[in-house]
């Protein structure tokens, strides 16, 4: 078959491929390429072709042959990257051999935000445009219609960035909970917003954190999300207790991945009392799917996400967390990329089965979908614990939008559904 003819004229070409000799491989890889119509085998040989020559043209358009065949072949996107000076050579990493962390323990650069009318501490003021000295109110405008971009996933991979952490900063441990936090450079300790413990310090050694690409600003300031709250409350008939504390604002890390490729997939359905084979195969084109950089507020934060709004996200500056502590991702990008993976696939297999019906053992193969770019992206939150029946329920409010999520206590829960139910 002319399939297999093909696949064993490419199999000849790798062995003088890795023997060196390379004009024989050349040959053979043409040869092949012209032997087959099929995709798999063209994309291999239009990418071995790549690797033979030396021309910068030719070796760009073979490798965007290959992308145009296999958008998420990684190899020839890493090559491309390389040929666009989007990756240097020496930086592309062993990935069984990732280092914990390169170039040593630096000293963090420090930025202070002070008021050059008074020289006051300066913070990010919930307008969501400027800093506002404290002193004097003086203001200073921030640029927010720099959108953040995003940046190459596969280039990220290539050179370690995805398994280590790369921007060198100090960060800030609550001792009363453990959490930890990237603050604003001038504070040295600052109230958790999570457990409310003043005991926060700075560690001796410096973090190597991935940079963010975005950042959504605080919308509005603790009186506008006290009042948010209060509403969401009183539509559960729910009373603050006087040892409640005010909310509490902060930055969230939030991993955005886009995704391309498709899914093949094959199983059987039920019709007419017969089992009867399907398959297909599905697309898979996936912009934002986010995944929590840290697990601290849980299945509330994953119910409010989608509340977002991530499309006009400004470029990231760290003038927007002056005065506000920010959550230290905790995920890596490598362990965030392999959940948005997952949670596209399962997206695509509820899509299957919705089209048609019931798929009974249904399998795939994930080979096909590949996350092409990524961000950073730092999202407001603020939090707060309210007191019920001694018990504990925690809330959390939406910093851009003013949605509120939190725990409903039974007892309100059920007097909600009895008069529901006009009982």
């Amino acid at each position: 078959m002319p399939e297999e003819y093909a696949s064993d004229l490419l199999k000849e070409g790798l062995l003088h491929f890795q023997s060196k000799e390379f004009a024989l491989a050349r040959r053979f890889f043409e040869r092949s390429l012209d032997a087959t119509n099929d995709l798999q085998i063209r994309a291999q040989a239009n990418y071995h072709l790549s690797q033979v020559e030396d021309d910068p043209r030719l070796k760009r358009q073979f490798l965007e042959e290959t992308l145009a065949i296999d958008m998420g072949h990684a190899a020839a996107r890493r090559e491309l990257a390389i040929l666009d000076g989007k990756l240097n050579p020496a930086e592309v990493v062993n990935p069984d051999a990732i280092p914990a962390a390169i170039g040593g323990t630096r000293e963090a650069r420090i930025e202070r935000f002070t008021c050059p009318n008074c020289g006051g501490r300066m913070v990010y003021a919930p307008d969501g445009t400027s800093l506002v000295c404290e002193n004097c109110n003086r203001q200073q405008k921030l640029n927010t219609k720099m959108p953040g971009t995003e940046q190459d996933f596969f280039v990220a991979m290539a050179n370690g960035k995805g398994f280590r952490k790369t921007l060198t900063v100090k960060t800030f441990q609550c001792q009363g909970c453990g959490a930890n936090f990237l603050l604003a450079p001038t504070e040295l300790s600052v109230i958790c917003a999570y457990c409310g413990s003043t005991q926060v310090l700075v560690r001796d050694e410096a973090r190597e954190l991935v940079a963010p690409n975005a950042v959504i600003p605080m919308a509005f300031d603790q009186k506008q999300a006290a009042l948010f709250l209060a509403q969401w409350l009183a539509g559960k008939q729910v009373v603050l207790q006087p040892g409640d504390r005010a909310p509490r604002g902060l930055y969230q890390p939030v991993w955005a991945f886009s995704l391309i490729g498709s899914l093949p997939w094959s199983g059987h359905i039920i019709r007419n009392k017969r089992e009867l084979p399907v398959s297909g195969e599905s697309p898979a084109l996936f912009n934002d799917v986010c995944i929590p950089g840290s697990p601290k507020l849980g299945a509330l934060f994953l119910e409010l996400l989608p509340e977002y709004s991530l499309k006009a996200a400004p470029a990231y500056d760290p003038r927007f967390l002056a005065g506000w502590p920010a959550q230290v991702y905790e995920t890596t990008m490598a362990e965030a990329a392999l959940e948005a993976r997952r949670i596209s696939v399962e997206r695509i297999c509820r899509d299957i089965h919705v089209e048609h019906g019931f798929v009974l053992d249904l399998h795939y193969s994930t080979s096909g979908i590949s996350i092409t770019s990524y961000r950073l992206i730092m999202l407001p939150v603020w939090l707060m614990d309210y007191s019920f029946e001694d018990q504990t329920h925690q809330v959390v409010i939406n910093g851009q939008t003013g949605t509120v999520l939190g725990g409903i206590p039974m007892r309100g829960l059920k007097d909600r559904l009895e008069n529901l139910l006009g009982f």
